[in-house]
């Protein structure tokens, strides 16, 4: 299939570092260069398969690498583009190509002279006839271990059975998150009263009040729902019936019997994938995830969840007993509910002089918090600095560019790193939560220098009005960075080996170390200043807040343990094990929950099943203990930074090279030991989450 000159992908872009031109770029552009693309690299995969000479690194690894320029062109801009400003358009167009997709990937992956080139170069350099750098040892290692878990070696039904699968879970989980987006919308809460929302911002009800304007609720005030559980509004909302009905919508979204419903197709995609791993000799898709990610097992997996639930539950307890003593101060014998947890650990904080979200806001304004907080952070570190391109369009037209250089070193005149772009508000055809993408990915073998995505998920202020953030936004804003920072400053030959392509269980490692930078002391009094005063935040509030990580530690540890341990029950059923009634859902998540002895705690999982992104929609499934286990690197490493004098250029130095630099070539965990000189200690983690009686 031939691709039409005046297609914006037909070539690469002329655009620094490769941006796509969005200018040009159009919904009915990516369908023919994603079909040419599939159609160019079959046939490049065809040519290397079919090569007569021995196998080398050249006419195999590099060949392989080289391949698929045009399909990535395309792929990474649309995928990038249907999560964070989709149309019905772009969805329709997922879901007519995900099977072709991955039909795509099994024909490369069941190619048995593929694997008989890869196998021929490992036996030629085992045999001393070839020399492979270590990065290319590992990647062609990745290779072959992605052949054998792909079903290389089924027999030719089970292989067609195995396509067949594949393309209807992909399937599926386009349906998945089309249906959750669309529920999401449909489940913002509307309130007619303006007392309904007392204790609002006047900021927060001037974005209410338009958004429920643009949905046609002239005069109201429209409260949109985040991907999460726990919805930050309930933090301030004073009216307790608002709370309540703002955390209903949250729980029960996706399973209302309608349009959105996510529970049919949830179950399906639990079955498929059960019957999947079977195939492939796995007891269960958790085991079929754990072996290729750093934790090796779904036994270690489910033994280290299990050891911190009882600590985290009971930290909870203690928490909650605080909160019922606030509670009962103005509602004698009332019942502590999820909706309550945050707005009542707010008036805590209130009763101990702790700034509350509401204090705290007027100093957090987002351009002060990424110029000299989050950006910040980054050029002490290591030495960057950030130029907005106002010359560069982006996908949309809130999100806004940057060049990102290097510290200039001598006879290095050009130190462009890299673009970084920026997608900071929520719109209805958003998906929730928050997460970084790539469009460029950083490679020797091509030249090609990394663009970077972050997207977040803040309300939008009416026109003229600052955007002004609470805590956990500023976290987030952080924690995202540390993705983008892991793909601007890799350093690697390979394309599959660049920034953030590491194991689920590891990639979350490095964003989590960033958020440390948020309240050290030196960022913190750099950008947390009055928006309208210009004064500095009080030293005895920045006191509190470099010193509260352990407060509300066991409701967070909690609520995430939840969905971690939903994630894995779903995944470590065998195929006659998934239910089939959609009503089964609920009883088999409380079921879950009680198993853990988390049931006994108004503390909900982050997640419910229903509108669990990250596994039925997204590339979590099995794995979304992964932030937790990740968690085990970055408190050890925190340790580290503040053993060796915290935020300096040398520290930063250091984990670049040893670490984000390296991307995904080679063994991450061996990436962690340069760093360190060990492996991990989870004692760091232990002390930062407060659950100390877990035996370590």
């Amino acid at each position: 299939m031939t691709l039409a000159p005046d297609n914006p992908f037909a070539r690469p872009s002329d655009l620094p570092y490769g941006l796509p031109d969005y200018d040009a770029v159009r919904v009915e552009h990516y369908e023919p260069a994603l079909r040419a693309g599939l159609a160019e690299q079959r046939a490049e995969l065809d040519a290397i398969a079919g090569e007569t000479d021995p196998p080398t690194v050249a006419n195999t690894l590099d060949a392989l690498e080289r391949s698929g320029r045009l399909l990535r062109r395309a792929a990474l801009p649309f995928f990038n583009q249907l999560s964070a400003d989709a149309n019905d358009a772009l969805e329709d167009l997922h879901e007519r190509l995900a099977a072709d997709l991955a039909a795509h990937r099994d024909a490369i992956y069941q190619d048995a002279r593929l694997r008989a080139r890869l196998v021929g170069l490992r036996d030629r350099a085992e045999a001393g006839e070839v020399t492979l750098e270590p990065d290319q040892a590992w990647l062609l290692r990745t290779w072959l271990k992605d052949f054998r878990r792909a079903g290389i070696d089924l027999s030719t039904s089970d292989q067609e059975a195995l396509r067949d699968l594949n393309a209807r879970l992909t399937e599926l989980s386009a349906a998945f998150s089309r249906r959750l987006l669309a529920g999401e919308k449909a489940s913002a809460v509307l309130a007619t009263d303006p007392d309904e929302l007392a204790g609002l911002t006047d900021d927060e009800l001037a974005g209410a009040a338009q958004a429920a304007t643009e949905a046609g609720h002239e005069g109201a005030w429209l409260v949109g729902l985040q991907l999460p559980t726990r919805q930050d509004v309930v933090g301030s909302l004073d009216h307790r019936a608002t709370r309540r009905r703002v955390q209903q919508a949250s729980e029960t979204r996706g399973s209302h019997g309608d349009d959105h419903d996510t529970r049919g197709v949830l179950l399906e995609i639990a079955r498929l994938r059960a019957e999947r791993a079977r195939l492939l000799g796995y007891p269960h898709h958790a085991a079929y995830v754990a072996e290729d990610a750093t934790a090796g097992s779904a036994e270690a997996v489910a033994g280290m969840l299990g050891r911190l639930a009882p600590a985290a539950v009971a930290n909870a307890r203690t928490e909650g007993a605080a909160l019922r003593e606030v509670l009962h101060r103005t509602d004698p014998g009332a019942e502590l509910c999820a909706a309550d947890w945050a707005y009542l650990a707010g008036r805590v904080r209130g009763d101990e002089h702790a700034p509350d979200d509401a204090a705290l806001r007027p100093y957090l304004e987002l351009e002060r918090v990424v110029q000299h907080g989050v950006l910040e952070a980054a050029h002490r570190l290591y030495g960057l600095s950030f130029v907005e391109r106002h010359d560069l369009t982006g996908y949309h037209p809130d999100t806004r560019i940057f060049e990102v250089f290097d510290a200039p070193e001598p006879g290095r005149p050009d130190h462009g790193l890299g673009l970084f772009v920026a997608d900071w508000y929520t719109r209805p055809v958003k998906r929730g939560g928050a997460w970084m993408n790539t469009l460029v990915d950083q490679n020797r073998l091509l030249g090609e220098r990394p663009v970077v995505v972050n997207n977040l998920n803040i309300v939008k202020p009416a026109p003229g009005r600052p955007t002004l953030l609470g805590r956990d936004q500023v976290r987030t804003l952080f924690h995202e960075f540390g993705h983008a920072l892991h793909g601007l400053l890799s350093d690697v030959r390979y394309p599959s080996q660049s920034g953030t392509s590491v194991p689920r269980d590891f990639v979350e490692f490095p964003s989590q170390v960033n958020e440390m930078w948020a309240w050290d002391p030196q960022i913190l009094r750099s950008y947390a200043v009055h928006h309208v005063t210009g004064e500095p935040l009080p030293p005895e509030w920045i006191d509190h807040l470099t010193a509260e990580r352990q407060d509300g530690e066991g409701f967070a540890t909690t609520e995430y343990l939840g969905a971690a341990l939903l994630d894995q029950a779903w995944h470590r059923l065998a195929p006659h094990e998934v239910p089939t009634d959609v009503e089964d859902v609920a009883t088999f998540e409380a079921a879950a929950l009680a198993a853990a002895g988390l049931d006994d705690v108004p503390v909900p999982p982050r997640y419910r099943s229903t509108y669990f992104n990250h596994v039925w929609g997204s590339g979590y499934a099995a794995a979304y203990y992964s932030y937790i286990w990740s968690e085990v690197l970055d408190a050890d490493t925190v340790r580290w930074y503040r053993e060796r004098g915290g935020l300096t250029r040398e520290n930063g130095e250091e984990f670049r090279r040893r670490l984000l630099a390296r991307g995904g070539s080679q063994d991450p965990l061996a990436s962690f030991r340069d760093l360190r000189g060990r492996d991990a200690e989870i004692g760091p983690l232990l002390a930062r989450r407060g659950l100390g009686t877990v035996s370590s």
